[in-house]
C-alpha cells in the first residue's frame, strides 16, 4: 500500500480549506483517508497552516510521500527539521522541484541520417526523373 501525505480539499464553492491527510495513493482525493494531520487555509491573511508535528514525522519515518504542495506545508510548519533532529539524517522524502524534461527528437528526424537529402537515392541522383 503505498501511503500518501496530501491535501483534501474541504470549504464552499469558491472558498477552499484543506485537510492534510495521510491516504493510501489509490483512493480519490477527497475520499478515503487514515488519518488527518492538520489544516491549511489559503484564503486567511497571512495563509494559516497548522500541522500535528509529532504524527506527521511517525508517518514520514514509515514512508509515507508527501506530494508537492504538503512538503512546502510541512517546511513552513517546521515539520522537516523536527524530522530531521528524529532521523539524525537530512530529510531524504523531501521532494525536489520538478525539472522539464528535454524534448525528444521526432521520429523521422532521428531514422534519416545527418547527411542524407530527403530526394536523392544511393547514387547521389535527384529522384526526379
Amino acid at each position: 500500500m503505498a501511503v500518501k501525505i496530501r491535501l483534501m480539499r474541504v470549504g464552499k464553492k469558491k472558498q477552499p480549506t484543506y485537510r492534510v491527510v495521510v491516504a493510501d495513493g489509490r483512493s480519490p482525493r477527497d475520499g478515503r483517508f487514515i488519518e488527518i494531520l492538520g489544516q491549511y487555509a489559503p484564503r486567511q491573511e497571512p495563509s494559516a497552516v497548522t500541522v500535528d508535528t509529532d504524527r506527521a514525522v511517525h508517518w514520514l519515518q514509515r514512508g509515507a510521500q508527501p506530494t508537492e504542495p504538503v512538503a512546502k506545508l510541512l517546511g513552513v510548519a517546521g515539520v522537516w527539521d523536527a524530522y530531521e533532529a528524529a532521523t539524525g539524517r537530512p530529510a531524504a522524502a523531501k521532494p525536489k522541484p520538478k525539472a522539464a524534461r528535454p524534448k525528444a527528437a521526432k521520429p523521422a528526424e532521428a531514422a534519416a541520417p545527418a547527411g542524407d537529402a530527403p530526394g536523392a537515392d544511393a547514387d547521389g541522383e535527384e529522384a526526379g526523373g
